[in-house]
């Protein structure tokens, strides 16, 4: 395990419109207010389509990540995750994941990491940034290239 503590920097109100893509229009609120760090705590809101990591067939190596997804359509979102910075791409590198109802499958859910999606309607967010220390998500190759949150621990 690992831990430290952070300092709270600026919170935001954040809603996405009607057919913005949810991926662009976060990092481009980030870019434009520097935000390299943060975290969101929860957001609500409606995709018109969205793709999850998933898959249907069976898993070849059940302890490795799986990185195909499934794609699915019209539902209603609740989620959450983490802002850090990807060093080795020089960029933002959320990691969101999300609970969702499929509207038109009497709300049938799924949860799983959200690769995609496109807003419908509005989703509504709140966004918190980390002042210190900085997060970042290099890639780790001995566990299979997979983006790991890191940070300098405080004391």
């Amino acid at each position: 395990m690992r831990a430290t503590q952070f300092t709270r920097g600026r919170e935001f109100v954040v809603a996405f419109d009607h057919g913005e893509d949810f991926f662009t229009s976060l990092e481009k609120f980030c870019a434009e207010h520097a935000i390299r760090a943060g975290y969101l705590p929860a957001f609500v809101g409606g995709f018109s389509s969205a793709k999850l990591v998933g898959t249907c067939g069976p898993l070849e190596n059940p302890e490795a990540p799986l990185w195909d997804h499934i794609e699915v359509k019209t539902l209603e979102a609740l989620g959450g995750g983490t802002l850090a910075w990807d060093p080795d791409r020089d960029c933002l590198a959320p990691h969101i994941h999300v609970s969702t109802g499929l509207k038109e499958d009497s709300a049938d859910g799924r949860t799983s990491h959200l690769l995609a999606a496109q807003v419908q309607f509005i989703a509504e967010l709140i966004i918190v940034e980390i002042a210190g220390p900085s997060l970042t998500r290099p890639r780790q190759p001995s566990l299979f290239d997979v983006p790991l949150l890191t940070f300098d621990e405080q004391r």
